[in-house]
């Protein structure tokens, strides 16, 4: 059985524990809000500008001078995971499910006779390393981010298409975790390279495109469209991403936090228990002592 000290000593330390895990729940509580109101408001703009180039793709079909990313390289050997997490840890489950995700789709294209290879964007993300250490394309470093930019979704989306114009990767998915509410968030899997144009918006006959005109040419808009959309299908991930994980930290320290008082409960009964087993066989030895006298 422990001893007194130890009990005590243990108790003072799950309290110190207690304290930690209230304070990273309510850190996390007022971040939340700041990333899960960034993420709505960027859905509107990335859904937007999907049906806008979904539309002038409709018009150019994937005839001779469309843009690679858009009519592809032709063949889909090479499979690219982009795999998007979170840089700290202690947010429950929110990383291993999209790793677990990846891992899904991995073992699918593999068994199809696919060659898989992964880009990580996240330090969470390195565990695939342990699975796949052949197949890691690149580490993106995201460490120095504190608060996501379109400018940090577009450096990953400038490599991912010089990576795609050298030969390296044939489609590329887009692996994160879809902000649902502050309990749910829905590990996502998407094509980003080539886009993945919906076949009910690929038609050019309806009549609210016959009205449409551009300005440039269709060619042109949509050859600046591409790159831009992967960019924005990126930044939605990152933004997505930022508000899942301050979600998923927030329910991961509050359950953190009752485990610790649970915890504290069960150690303060046991304390007391063997603080009066104590004081009960010290008095049953003072009285013994005064019988035999």
């Amino acid at each position: 059985m422990a001893s007194l000290k130890a009990l005590k000593v243990r108790i003072n330390s799950v309290k110190s524990t207690q304290k930690i895990t209230k304070a990273m729940k309510m850190v996390a509580a007022a971040k939340l809000r700041r990333a899960q109101d960034a993420a709505i408001a960027g859905r509107p703009y990335a859904e937007r500008l999907e049906r806008v180039m979904a539309s002038l793709a409709g018009r150019l079909g994937q005839g001779a001078g469309v843009s690679p990313l858009l009519a592809g390289t032709g063949k889909d050997q090479i499979q690219l995971l982009v795999v998007a997490t979170s840089e700290r840890g202690l947010a429950g489950a929110f990383n291993s499910n999209i790793v677990r995700a990846a891992r899904r789709k991995a073992e699918e294209l593999i068994a199809q006779g696919k060659t898989v290879k992964i880009y990580i964007a996240g330090k969470k993300g390195r565990v695939l390393r342990r699975f796949y250490p052949q197949a890691i394309l690149h580490d993106h470093e995201m460490g120095g981010i504190k608060s996501v930019a379109f400018g940090d979704a577009r450096a990953i989306a400038d490599d991912l298409i010089a990576r795609y114009t050298r030969g390296e990767f044939d489609v590329a998915h887009l692996f994160y975790a879809r902000f649902v509410s502050a309990l749910v968030q829905e590990p996502t899997g998407q094509q980003i390279i080539p886009v993945n144009v919906p076949a009910a918006s690929t038609s050019s006959t309806s009549g609210g495109d016959a009205v449409v005109e551009y300005e440039p040419s269709e060619e042109a808009i949509l050859d600046a469209l591409l790159p831009r959309n992967v960019a924005v299908q990126i930044f939605r991930a990152l933004l997505e991403n930022a508000a899942s994980e301050q979600g998923s930290r927030m329910n991961a320290m509050d359950n953190a936090t009752r485990n610790a008082g649970d915890m504290i409960q069960r150690l303060s009964i046991q304390y007391n228990r063997t603080r009066q087993a104590a004081i009960t066989t010290e008095l049953v030895e003072i009285i013994s002592g005064a019988e035999a006298l």
